[in-house]
């Protein structure tokens, strides 16, 4: 699915313009609940295997409520918590990027960073 050289790219993307810019945990993942790439600030203590597997249940849940409703799909989801937010979007028809970031970050500054990294991500893919 993906080489070496594409998934050391894709973690330089993650480490330089999220995880510097202050985003607790990151995870790139597939559908499947799989972790692809994953990065923290060396303060967070995740089970990102356990939660990637949610993650894509969660995902799909929401997917189905979407063609419910008559939407394609919802590509982006938010979970404001009290300590730690969650952001989900979809990367690729198989991938997702998640994103935690505590109350010190705006949402405003994470959407904006996750749109960056997701457009170089899907450069990378589509460069080999």
């Amino acid at each position: 699915m993906f080489n070496q050289g594409q998934l050391d790219a894709i973690d330089n993307e993650i480490q330089t313009n999220l995880i510097k810019a202050g985003l607790n945990h990151i995870i790139f993942m597939d559908m499947g609940g799989n972790a692809i790439a994953k990065h923290d600030n060396g303060e967070s203590y995740l089970d990102s295997t356990a939660f990637a597997a949610l993650a894509a249940g969660n995902f799909a849940a929401v997917d189905a409520m979407a063609k419910l409703i008559g939407e394609p799909e919802f590509s982006l989801l938010f979970h404001k918590g009290k300590k730690l937010s969650i952001h989900f979007s979809k990367v690729t028809e198989d991938t997702l990027l998640i994103s935690m970031f505590n109350k010190d970050i705006s949402l405003g500054l994470v959407r904006l960073k996750v749109t960056e990294v997701i457009k170089k991500i899907n450069q990378i893919l589509v460069t080999g």
